[in-house]
């Protein structure tokens, strides 16, 4: 406990000191650059990299790979949380630099998890709903979350606590997709296993 209350400390003022204005600083810059489209390859690659390097999703790909025994491997749920999370901070940009409404991305996302559960196993519906909330740690939040208002406070029109804050929003929902994606394409091989299987033995 001691030395999580220091390294928590130390983190949040790391945080303060260095990410934070560092992150805010290159989204104002990237935010007056002419040709602005760069804006969404360039939140892709950050999403990655962020969603990449966050502990809290290697913890989570230890535990699944763990629980399910190897059958979720920690190296493909890495690579579904990280273009989920990078998928999402592209469509951020879209959603800043066309001023596209919040409601417009959330309610639909929202609606599509809801109806992939029903064709998911229950399995996958709790390790999607927990990546959600892990996705959203501390580099994600920090780091891109700075760049993502900076660009809005430097972009005519934007408010960066709308436009900045409503990212993480969208950090929280794409893992939920793209872990349920996912769960449906390892069910729909499980299926044709099980079908070659019976054809065999018949």
């Amino acid at each position: 406990m001691i030395l999580s209350f220091f390294g928590l400390a130390f983190f949040l003022q790391g945080v303060e000191v260095g990410f934070f204005p560092v992150g805010q600083l290159m989204g104002e810059k990237l935010g007056v650059i002419s040709y602005s489209w760069i804006l969404i390859p360039i939140g892709f690659v950050f999403g990655f990299v962020a969603t990449f390097a966050e502990p809290a999703v290697r913890i989570l790909n230890h535990e699944v790979e763990k629980v399910s025994g190897g059958y979720i491997s920690q190296k493909v749920m890495l690579y579904t949380l990280s273009i989920g999370v990078a998928v999402s901070i592209a469509l951020s940009m879209v959603r800043i630099l066309l001023g596209i409404p919040l409601w417009y991305f959330i309610i639909p996302g929202y609606l599509i998890a809801l109806i992939m559960i029903f064709f998911s196993s229950k399995t996958f519906t709790s390790i999607a709903f927990d990546s959600g909330g892990v996705a959203t740690g501390p580099m994600t939040v920090t780091f891109i979350l700075a760049i993502a208002v900076g660009v809005a406070s430097v972009t005519e029109g934007r408010d960066p606590l709308i436009d900045g804050f409503g990212m993480i929003a969208l950090v929280a929902l794409s893992p939920i997709i793209s872990v349920l994606t996912l769960g449906l394409l390892f069910e729909g091989k499980g299926r044709e296993r099980v079908k070659e299987q019976s054809k065999h033995e018949a």
